[in-house]
């Protein structure tokens, strides 16, 4: 589930290997190439947490965000 933390949409994730976790940062950066929207990413060995806020918008949470996680959510 996706969580508002100091102004961000934030979610872990936690995956059986590494290999798995790169696997799905590939998705979720070819939907946010495709939507010009990218979120921060951190990736420790088979755990990860995107965050997305809009930059252009002042670091707030806009309807870009919130389409970007529906689109994400459907990866899994």
């Amino acid at each position: 589930m996706w969580k508002e933390k100091e102004g961000k949409l934030v979610k872990d994730y936690t995956f059986n290997s590494f290999r798995e976790a790169i696997d799905f940062i590939n998705g979720v950066a070819e939907l946010c190439e495709r939507e010009n929207h990218h979120p921060e990413i951190h990736n420790v060995y088979n755990r990860l947490t995107l965050t997305f806020c809009t930059h252009d918008a002042g670091d707030a949470i806009t309807e870009k965000d919130f389409l970007l996680t529906r689109l994400i959510d459907q990866l899994i």
